[in-house]
Formats: C-alpha cells, sequence, structure tokens
C-alpha cells in the first residue's frame, strides 16, 4: 500500500513519533493507523506512550449549558502542569469533551465516539501526559433549574439540579454553596448505612471517654449527630452567604435539590 505524507502526518500528530519512524510504522502494518500506533508503542517510538506513567494533577473543568437550560454537562480533563491547562488546544479538547457529553446525553466517558477521547495526538504535539477524568450530566425531567458555578481557576466546577418553583439566582447560589462547603450528599437519607454507623461508634467512644453515662451519652451521640448532618448533607448546611440560613430555608416549600455533581482537580 502507498503511504502518503498525509498518512505520516496524522499519525505523527496522533503519536509524537519522527517522520520517518511514523512512515516506517504504517509501512509494517499496510497502512493501519491504528496498528501503526500500537507498533509504535511496543518499540518504544511513540512519545504519548512514554509519557502516560506521568501524574496528572492539574488540570480544567469545564462546564456546558444548553441553550434552552434544560440540559448540561461537566467535564474533567487532567494534565501536569497548570502551564498546560492554560492552553488554547486543551481548552478546546476539554470544551469538545462537555459539548459531546450534552450531545450524547451522558456522563459515561466510554460512551463517546473513540477519536473524541483519543489524546495521543495532543500529548505528542505539547509534550506532557493528560488524561480524561469524569464527566457528569443533567437534564430536567419536569419543571426545575439547572445551576453551575465554575471557579476562576477552571479547576473547581459544580452543577445542580434544583425542582419545583426554583429559580436561576437560587440554582446559581446553591452551586456556590456545593462549591465552598462540599457536601458529601443532598440529604441525611443518602448517606450510607455504614458511614452513618461508623460516625454514631466514634461519638459514643469519645462520650465514654469524657467519662458520660450511657444515658448521656446517648444524647450526646444524637446532638453530635444532627452537627454531622448540617457538615456534610447540603439541605441541612448553613448558607455561605447569610449563616442565619439554613439551604433548606432557602428552597422553601416549593422548590428541592435532585442532586449535584462537584468535580474538583486533584481530588
Amino acid at each position: 500500500m502507498s503511504i502518503t505524507a498525509a498518512m505520516v502526518k496524522d499519525l505523527r500528530e496522533r503519536t509524537g513519533a519522527g517522520m520517518m519512524d511514523c512512515k516506517k510504522a504504517l509501512s509494517e502494518c499496510d497502512g493501519d493507523e491504528e496498528k501503526a500506533i500500537a507498533w509504535l508503542r511496543e518499540k518504544g517510538l511513540s512519545k504519548a506512550a512514554k509519557k502516560a506513567g506521568r501524574a496528572t494533577s492539574e488540570g480544567l473543568i469545564t462546564v456546558v449549558i444548553a441553550a434552552d437550560g434544560k440540559s448540561a454537562a461537566m467535564s474533567e480533563l487532567k494534565c501536569e502542569t497548570d502551564f498546560v491547562a492554560k492552553n488554547e488546544e486543551f481548552i478546546a479538547f476539554a470544551e469538545g469533551l462537555a459539548k459531546l457529553a450534552l450531545e450524547k446525553k451522558t456522563d459515561n466517558i466510554e460512551a463517546l465516539p473513540a477519536e473524541a477521547t483519543d489524546l495521543s495526538g495532543l500529548i505528542g504535539k505539547i509534550g506532557e501526559n493528560m488524561q480524561t477524568g469524569r464527566l457528569a450530566y443533567v437534564a430536567l425531567s419536569g419543571e426545575g433549574v439547572i445551576g453551575s458555578y465554575v471557579h476562576s481557576t477552571k479547576k473547581l466546577g459544580v452543577l445542580v439540579e434544583l425542582t419545583g418553583a426554583a429559580t436561576p439566582e437560587l440554582a446559581k447560589d446553591i452551586a456556590m454553596q456545593v462549591a465552598a462547603a462540599n457536601p458529601l450528599c443532598v440529604g441525611p437519607d443518602q448517606i450510607p448505612a455504614e458511614t452513618l454507623a461508623q460516625e454514631k461508634e466514634i461519638y459514643l467512644n469519645q462520650a465514654k471517654e469524657e467519662g458520660k453515662p450511657a444515658q448521656i451519652a446517648e444524647k450526646i451521640v444524637e446532638g453530635r449527630i444532627r452537627k454531622y448532618y448540617q457538615e456534610v448533607c447540603l439541605r441541612e448546611q448553613v448558607f455561605i452567604k447569610d449563616d442565619k440560613k439554613t439551604i433548606k430555608d432557602l428552597l422553601g416549600k416549593n422548590a428541592d435539590i435532585a442532586r449535584f455533581y462537584r468535580f474538583a482537580i486533584g481530588a
């Protein structure tokens, strides 16, 4: 099979390998690009493969909201340095992931086309290891509002879905609450039973070590569990903008939180 300059160029962009190595790989694999990539990796000639083991502790969180405001997606793309996280091509790739997740209505990276998640070309070009991370997708099934927040560093992002008579302003406030307070779940009923049991055991042992009688210890545990709920449950948390209100107060009787996602680079 005739190996064209365009074929060599495409393979070089995907792998970062040298031009002659790319040409040889294509020749050895009868022009099959995927097999040529594997060939280069086996020979240790793919720069992307060599960088695959490096830590990716920096990156970018991207949120895309549909024009009608009824659905949204959030993506996480990781790299080695903050410098690369600000690279225009890296940013474009991250935005592409979020847009595609929105289009495909999925939070599963495996559900996206392989070419859309293939970072080998960008790795070869920029010279750093990169990895796709988490995806989130939310869509309203009835009355409600989707809210989002992305920190100025682009390393922290939040999506929230509110139901009922919620407003965009309320959704924004709650998204900021999630970003700042990092709740574990929406309400106490979502705390895993084993987690709650472990917390109760810790508080009970603490009360016993303090010399409290069994009856008093039980009441102390109840009080500390309520405080625990206020720390980890979004509805129970004190509002970051007004410590005289809880998120439950903000929601009132006509709105509620269906779910939230919080992505932070390195967490």
